[in-house]
C-alpha cells in the first residue's frame, strides 16, 4: 500500500519499483486496475506501468480489455491498483463486481500492490481519501482488506494564507464521526507491507496515527504496528 506513485523530480513509479519487484517475486504477470484514470485513457494507463514493470520482468494485462473483469481476478497471479481519482476507480471496481473479488484473492494469498487511490480502496471504505467525488459510487464501501484506514499523500503542513481546513483537521472530523477506526497519514514517500500477519511501514518519514480519545502521535519505520491489525 503505496502513499504516491512518484516523487517530486523523479520518474513515474520509480521510487517503489524495487519494492514492488520484491513483493512480485516469482510473478510473471499482473492484473492491472487503471480505472482511477479520468484525463487519461485505460490503455495510455497500462503502458505507463508496463514500462516500469519491465524493470522487474513482469506483464501488465488491464482489466479493462477483459470480457470478465471479475474473472481475470479469479485467475489473477496478482493484483495491482493505481492511483488516480478514488471516487471514479470505486464506481467501477464496484459495478463490475471486484471490490469482494479481491478481497477473497488477498484472503488467498494473492500479491496484492495499489498506490494512492490503490491503498484507499484497500481500507474498509474510501471515506479517508483526498479525491473531489466527480462520480457516485454505489456506496464508500471498498475492499476491507486491512482494518484502519488510510490517508495516502499526508501532509501536515499548512500552506501560507490558506485560511481553510488542514488535512489533519478532516481526519479529526472523520476520527470523531467512527470513533472505533484508526487512521494512518501515510506521507510521500512511504509504503506499508502487510505480509506475513506482520504490517511495516517502509520509507524515511513516520506516520501518523489517528484514533478518538488517543491524542495524535507519529510511528517511525521499524516500529511495532500490531495494533493496526
Amino acid at each position: 500500500m503505496i502513499s504516491n506513485s512518484t516523487n517530486a523530480g523523479e520518474q513515474y513509479l520509480k521510487y517503489p519499483i524495487e519494492r514492488i519487484g520484491a513483493h512480485l517475486k516469482g510473478v510473471s504477470e499482473v492484473v492491472f486496475i487503471p480505472y482511477a484514470a479520468v484525463t487519461f485513457s485505460y490503455a495510455e494507463y497500462e503502458r505507463r506501468v508496463q514500462e516500469r514493470f519491465d524493470e522487474i520482468g513482469v506483464r501488465v494485462r488491464s482489466i479493462h480489455r477483459a470480457k470478465n473483469p471479475a474473472k481475470a481476478i479469479r485467475e489473477a497471479e496478482a493484483i495491482c491498483v493505481g492511483g488516480g481519482n478514488t471516487f471514479a476507480l470505486t464506481k467501477k471496481m464496484q459495478e463490475q463486481g471486484l471490490m469482494s473479488a479481491i478481497l477473497r484473492k488477498i484472503k488467498s494469498g494473492t500479491p496484492y500492490v495499489g498506490w494512492s487511490a490503490g491503498s484507499n480502496v484497500c481500507c474498509p471504505t474510501i471515506c479517508t481519501t483526498n479525491d473531489m467525488p466527480i462520480v457516485e459510487p454505489q456506496s464508500f464501501k471498498a475492499i476491507n482488506a486491512v482494518r484502519f484506514q488510510i490517508n495516502p499523500h499526508y501532509l501536515g503542513a499548512n500552506p501560507e494564507g490558506h485560511a481553510g481546513e488542514t488535512r489533519e483537521q478532516r481526519i479529526l472530523e472523520y476520527i470523531e464521526a467512527n470513533p472505533r477506526r484508526y487512521v494512518v497519514g501515510l506521507r510521500e514517500g512511504c509504503m506499508l507491507l502487510y505480509e506475513g500477519g506482520r504490517l511495516e511501514l517502509i520509507g524515511s518519514r513516520p506516520m501518523r496515527i489517528f484514533k478518538k480519545g488517543v491524542e495524535t502521535y507519529e510511528v517511525q519505520p521499524g516500529d511495532d504496528l500490531s495494533f493496526l491489525l
